[in-house]
């Protein structure tokens, strides 16, 4: 028995296979963006928007680059910030040895206050030298100056100046013994000064923080917003995927019952020749 050459569909069949292929295709694609979240996800998707997409997210990583570099600078004036504090105290009690020295006029005395004052200027310079982070001192000298990139291209960038905080940068000469009233004086009008000169630099290492703390900030919101448009081009909106996929599924079934129908309106018209 010869087999038969073909089948022969109906145009109304054809039509109706079709529009179920179509419709499988768009549940396929609807699935597919459910479950991975994408709806773009290469560039055989969409060209365009994969590929501003990776810029976007690319620029978005070198800019969290710059904020943790930003964040490490902040945490090295914080440390210097602490020691200015710490070398604050000492030298408040180093006035108070000089003044102690000055109201006596015992040279046993004097000499006992001197090496406590010559012991509190060691303490400053081991306290200049452990405010430290990350190998950055701002206070043991006056060339470890911090130069802080601010954008990813190192166009902008803020340089912040160390300032040397040891007894000789803060000029506390050692004491001679305070055996001369001069002596005193000297040390008295020494503390003055360095009293000044650590106030001034607070408020420098505080105006940079302010400063880099801003710029993180900044660079901060600047990332959340081209990752979000990065998504807006990407990801999907599973709510409206999820309304799809309802509505794809409405369209197969309406697809099954107009397939059958035809087939139907087929079989009765074979049925007359019968």
């Amino acid at each position: 028995m010869p087999l038969a050459d073909g089948i022969s569909l109906t145009p109304s069949i054809s039509a109706n296979l079709l529009n179920l292929q179509n419709v499988s295709g768009l549940a396929d694609r609807t699935d597919d963006r459910l479950s991975s979240g994408f709806k773009v996800k290469s560039a055989s998707d969409n060209a365009l928007a994969f590929f501003v997409a990776q810029a976007l997210s690319g620029r978005a990583a070198e800019l969290t680059q710059v904020k943790e570099s930003v964040d490490q600078a902040v945490s090295a004036l914080q440390a210097a910030g602490d020691g200015l504090d710490a070398i604050s105290g000492l030298v408040d009690q180093a006035n108070s040895l000089a003044n102690a020295a000055r109201s006596t006029s015992d040279p046993g005395e004097r000499a006992a206050f001197a090496a406590q004052f010559d012991e509190v200027r060691s303490q400053i310079d081991s306290l200049a030298a452990d405010a430290s982070f990350g190998g950055t001192n701002l206070l043991s000298s006056s060339s470890n100056d911090l130069t802080v990139a601010l954008n990813e291209d190192g166009t902008s960038a803020l340089t912040i100046q160390s300032v040397d905080s040891t007894s000789a940068g803060l000029g506390l000469a050692a004491s001679n013994g305070f055996a001369s009233d001069a002596d005193i004086d000297a040390a008295l009008a020494s503390t003055t000064s360095a009293r000044s000169s650590l106030r001034t630099s607070a408020e420098t290492l505080g105006s940079n923080s302010s400063v880099l703390q801003t710029r993180i900030d900044f660079t901060q919101n600047l990332s959340n917003t081209l990752e979000g448009a990065a998504a807006n081009l990407t990801l999907a909106d599973l709510t409206e995927e999820a309304a799809n996929r309802l509505a794809v599924q409405t369209q197969q079934q309406l697809g099954i019952n107009s397939l059958s129908l035809a087939a139907q309106s087929q079989q009765s018209v074979l049925s007359l020749f019968g």
